[in-house]
């Protein structure tokens, strides 16, 4: 039986392959497109977290250590405070830089329009657009 397009085939020279492969091939770009969105939102979710624990734990170690530099009065011992206190505060603002990251990647997903477009729009014939013009260009060298 013949092919419903068969006629048009040989008259560009193709195979009727050639679309199904194209599409396929389409498909496959969806899909891996799709994986990688979910790759992103499992490492962001993994990512965050990891951040959440080390600074529940760092804030106990902050609280463990304060109070023994209290108790022994030792110089070093503060000085490990005060390097707990700052590692703290740089997961902290990884976690923030996190989400930035997170946002900037779906800003990229979103594809923007101009969002102010102005144009102006002559409603005529092309007599009474030479007309305006001319009329124009008077004033504007008599001004």
């Amino acid at each position: 039986m013949a092919k419903k397009f068969d006629k048009l085939n040989d008259a560009f020279d193709i195979s009727g392959e050639t679309v199904s492969k194209e599409i396929e091939t389409n498909e496959e770009k969806i899909e891996k497109i799709s994986s990688s969105v979910d790759d992103i939102k499992k490492d962001y979710e993994y990512t965050r977290g990891n951040l959440y624990s080390l600074i529940e734990k760092g804030q106990e170690a902050i609280n463990g250590i304060l109070e023994l530099a209290q108790e022994s009065e030792m110089p070093r011992a503060y000085e490990v405070a005060g390097q707990l206190i700052k590692n703290v505060a740089d997961a902290t603002d990884k976690l923030m830089e996190l989400q930035k990251k997170l946002k900037d990647i779906d800003e990229i997903k979103q594809v923007r329009g101009p969002t102010n477009v102005t144009n102006a729009l002559f409603v005529g014939s092309t007599a009474e657009l030479s007309k305006l013009l001319k009329s124009k260009l008077i004033e504007d060298k008599n001004s």
